[in-house]
């Protein structure tokens, strides 16, 4: 049983496990931080994409490459813009194919846009993966995969290898979608809603598994080179006991930084997956790398600075508990992150002090920002996709 991360702060056990699809507080919300602006974010443009991803859990996100971005709805709209002018390029909608999607049916979108040479890739929560074509929007292939594409696809070595909710990590072929490996990453009865997306690197994928571990994949074979557990939960209730790893683990200098929820922050040797620090902080959020220090939003809405080195914490800012934050997101020096009033919060990298603050839509922003060339781009949940800049 997967439940959704969105849901698991600030509800009770009882309405989790009855897989409750509203958002219902149970503790409080911090009140909106008063921050004087050091600057005044600009928006550029702003365009509608359908209806977004509502109240649903999704990791839609818009991407850009080059002059243009693209993004798409939970229905299955998917639309090409212009990066300056957010004019229209092409638009097409999934819900309305036949074939493998049934006609007129929400397509599902889920697991977020990647971009490729030539092509699109997204998942769906009916367990496909489809392939656009860049130029157009034109579907290429698409191809059933063993479950919910819940992930954001990564292409690595002509791969695009999706990570199900059933903990099956798979790798299609680029150019035809054939399914190339399959990998069982192992889920238990019980888990969060939403999987790791790979990091790839030196030959090999890492990814976090909603068992606790992470796992080392030769990306040629798809054979299982190591495995690491870096939470060791013992609560006993079933709640407690959740130690998924669903961010996407980072790579550097020959090390993997890793966080699970209720549990741990990890250092891992790449080649060999040994521990070399921990320590204890849990989130599902990814992280953001920068110079010799980690930026992340805990499970509790804190944003923590932590040294790679060692994991020792930098800095803490705590006005943000419980305001659903979205994963971070580095701009222009700045560490950026949205909540689910639709706010967007800007800090210094260097202290955690507030120093801009601005309000984009009121339905809430729960995807990661995305930087494309000098401008920050921010979908809100109701499908509005706005261009931002200093």
């Amino acid at each position: 049983m997967q439940l959704r991360k969105t849901l698991l702060i600030g509800l009770v056990a009882s309405a989790l496990l009855a897989g409750c699809s509203s958002e219902t507080d149970s503790i409080i919300m911090a009140p909106l931080p008063q921050v004087e602006n050091q600057f005044t974010p600009s928006i550029v443009w702003d365009k509608s994409v359908g209806n977004g991803t509502e109240q649903f859990y999704s990791e839609l996100s818009p991407v850009w490459d080059g002059t243009a971005v693209y993004a798409a709805d939970r229905k299955g709209l998917v639309k090409a813009l212009e990066l300056d002018s957010g004019k229209e390029i092409w638009s097409v909608d999934l819900s309305k194919r036949t074939g493998f999607l049934s006609a007129n049916l929400s397509a599902l979108l889920s697991g977020g846009l990647t971009i490729s040479n030539d092509k699109i890739f997204i998942g769906t929560e009916r367990g496909t993966v489809i392939a656009l074509n860049k130029e157009d929007g034109q579907v290429v292939w698409d191809v059933p995969v063993a479950g919910e594409a819940l992930s954001r696809p990564v292409v690595s070595n002509d791969l695009v290898m999706i990570h199900t909710s059933n903990g099956q990590l798979q790798a299609l072929d680029e150019n035809s979608g054939e399914i190339k490996w399959t990998v069982n990453m192992d889920t238990p009865s019980l888990s969060l809603r939403g999987e790791s997306a790979p990091g790839v690197a030196f030959g090999a994928a890492i990814v976090g598994g909603d068992n606790g571990r992470v796992s080392a994949v030769l990306l040629s074979q798809g054979q299982l080179i190591w495995q690491q557990r870096i939470s060791q939960v013992t609560s006993s209730t079933e709640i407690g006991r959740l130690d998924d790893v669903d961010m996407s683990p980072i790579i550097d200098d020959g090390k993997v930084y890793a966080i699970a929820y209720n549990g741990t922050l990890a250092a891992l040797d790449m080649r060999s997956g040994q521990i070399l620090w921990k320590r204890e902080l849990g989130s599902v959020n990814n992280m953001v790398l920068s110079g010799e220090n980690l930026y992340l939003v805990d499970q509790n809405d804190r944003v923590l600075s932590v040294r790679k080195s060692d994991g020792v914490t930098l800095w803490t800012q705590e006005d943000l508990l419980n305001r659903g934050l979205s994963a971070p997101e580095m701009f222009n020096g700045y560490l950026v992150v949205g909540d689910k009033e639709g706010y967007l919060h800007w800090l210094d990298m260097a202290t955690g002090g507030f120093v801009a603050q601005n309000k984009l839509n009121s339905s809430g922003i729960h995807s990661r920002p995305v930087v494309a060339s000098d401008k920050l781009m921010v979908q809100a949940r109701n499908g509005t996709v706005y261009l931002l800049t200093r």
